[in-house]
């Protein structure tokens, strides 16, 4: 694992935790376009489930995208309507970029987006700040293609550097 690992890992799971302590403070919040499922603290670890694999995203994507999916299913299950799209979306943006540049294969790319698809509707179904799926989709799928895009370019960017060298040796 690189520093660069450990730092999105840390600054997304952070984000996490800030989340899901201001969900468990903010019953009262008249501002969220949904109230509150629960104030419960354990959606704090379960959320937390969700955003430190990242940390393996350079080890298996496809397996770090699964148990995130799961982990977020979960949550949704579990605690309804809360607040999930502060620090969901930039882990979604983040896998994103962590599939297209790690998936290898073009089925594993597949596979890789059908699970980022999924964490997006998982993240957005049920979240009391934007009310659910349509308030978030027009920011969340653009903003993971974006990072999708980015990670492609590094990628084919990485791919081609070498061949490039040698040509001119």
């Amino acid at each position: 694992m690189k520093r660069t690992d450990w730092i999105v890992a840390a600054l997304l799971t952070a984000a996490g935790a800030l989340l899901m302590v201001a969900n468990v403070m903010g019953a009262d919040d008249e501002s969220l376009a949904h109230p509150l499922s629960t104030t419960s603290w354990v959606m704090l670890p379960v959320f937390l489930l969700a955003t430190a694999p990242i940390l393996w995203r350079r080890r298996n994507v496809l397996a770090v995208v699964g148990v995130t999916v799961a982990a977020m299913a979960i949550h949704v299950v579990a605690f309804g309507w809360v607040t999930r799209c502060g620090a969901g979306l930039p882990l979604a943006f983040a896998l994103s970029y962590a599939v297209a540049r790690f998936a290898g294969n073009v089925r594993n790319q597949a596979i890789g987006a059908a699970g980022i698809v999924a964490l997006l509707l998982l993240v957005l179904v049920r979240d009391s700040s934007i009310g659910g799926l349509p308030g978030g989709l027009e920011i969340a799928l653009p903003g993971s293609a974006l990072f999708y895009g980015i990670g492609l370019a590094v990628q084919n960017r990485r791919t081609t550097k070498p061949a490039a060298e040698h040509a001119t040796v």
